[in-house]
């Protein structure tokens, strides 16, 4: 007799011991644990990975997402249109630099930032638009490029859920100006915590490698550098690029689990009363770090899949409603509607064929 079911809504991966612990090993007592060789080794396995070279990490996703905007030009008395759809610091991220957010509404049938809501805000000041693909469903990049370029603005995606996902074929990291990953604790992939931009333009990667350091080249004589503008502290250090180096060797399957998982949902979901599924455009191929479903009487089901060992939550609250974004307040109709009815439920790597057949089954019968 099988015990009750224990779903978890993310679970961590870690490569095997085998592979893992020589290799953490070796770093550890190396006497290099700062960024160095196994840093620059991480970098061109990810930047292999998502077909774009042009790849700087740090040590967490948001201070890459801080560069972007630095990179993008976003500082005092500008503005950069984001969406409150996302974890917090996404939009933190825009008051570290300085600027002012403005928030665009939601496409309601998945969550991601809408580009005619974006076209109505974008303004003189506007000096960036962040792409958030929420629960790894690729926003509508075509038509957010058409909005972006006819202004000149960049545009920088948040790719944190989306680590794998797909664009008109391409995989998620070359399709903007800036493309940022997170690598923390229970992304697709992660190094214990840690990020990764994207960049489209090679004069990005080279001032962006000074931001990280203090606004210092690293790889010229000490004594002689010149600091023209001031940088951060964000490297990536040898450890944590080691565990992402081990990770990427195994995120193949991890992801094609995840697509595997959603994609059944996909087929195994429509038509149950009271449930909508997301929708996206025919472009987008998702990597579901979870699986976004709209339901009648939400927090009713979300009772009854706790009950069943189903875990599932809303996951973030949406940033507008907090008191540090009070002055960036507006009507946002469509993520009224869209977070009234949006509950997300597992689909990762540890979903195994019987569970998955349990979520459907358990969300047939109603609630």
């Amino acid at each position: 007799m099988t015990g009750p079911k224990n779903i978890p809504l993310f679970k961590v991966f870690m490569a095997p011991e085998d592979r893992l612990l020589p290799a953490l090993r070796d770093v550890l007592y190396s006497g290099q644990i700062s960024e160095g060789v196994e840093v620059e080794r991480f970098e061109e396995a990810f930047g292999r990975f998502i077909g774009n070279t042009k790849v700087l990490s740090c040590y967490c996703g948001t201070a890459a997402l801080h560069m972007a905007l630095k990179l993008a030009g976003a500082g005092p008395d500008t503005e950069v249109i984001s969406t409150p759809m996302t974890a917090e610091p996404t939009n933190l991220a825009i008051l570290h630099a300085g600027a002012t957010v403005v928030w665009a509404d939601v496409d309601p049938r998945n969550a991601n930032i809408a580009a005619a809501s974006i076209a109505e805000q974008i303004t003189d000041r506007t000096r960036a638009v962040v792409v958030v693909h929420y629960g790894g469903v690729p926003a509508s990049l075509d038509a957010i490029h058409r909005v972006a370029a006819a202004r000149g603005i960049p545009v920088i995606e948040d790719a944190a859920h989306a680590l794998g996902a797909r664009y008109a074929g391409i995989t998620l990291g070359a399709h903007s100006e800036y493309v940022m990953f997170s690598f923390q604790a229970i992304k697709h992939l992660t190094t214990v915590d840690g990020g990764m931009l994207a960049c489209r333009n090679p004069e990005d990667v080279a001032r962006g490698r000074r931001l990280r350091w203090f606004g210092i080249d690293r790889k010229a004589p000490r004594t002689l550098v010149d600091v023209a503008e001031a940088g951060y502290k964000y490297h990536m250090n040898n450890v944590n690029a080691v565990i992402g180096r081990i990770q990427l060797d195994h995120i193949g399957p991890i992801v094609e689990r995840h697509i595997s998982n959603g994609r059944f949902f996909d087929r195994a979901l429509p038509g149950i009363a009271g449930l909508e599924i997301a929708a996206w455009d025919a472009a987008a191929e998702p990597s579901y770090w979870f699986y976004t479903v709209f339901a009648e009487r939400r927090d009713d089901l979300a009772r009854y899949l706790a009950e069943r060992g189903i875990a599932s939550s809303l996951v973030h609250r949406r940033n507008d409603l907090h008191s540090v974004f009070a002055s960036s307040r507006r009507e946002l109709p469509a993520l009224d509607l869209a977070y009234s009815r949006m509950l997300h439920v597992p689909c990762g790597w540890w979903v195994s064929d019987e569970d998955r057949e349990f979520i459907a089954d358990t969300l047939r019968r109603g609630w």
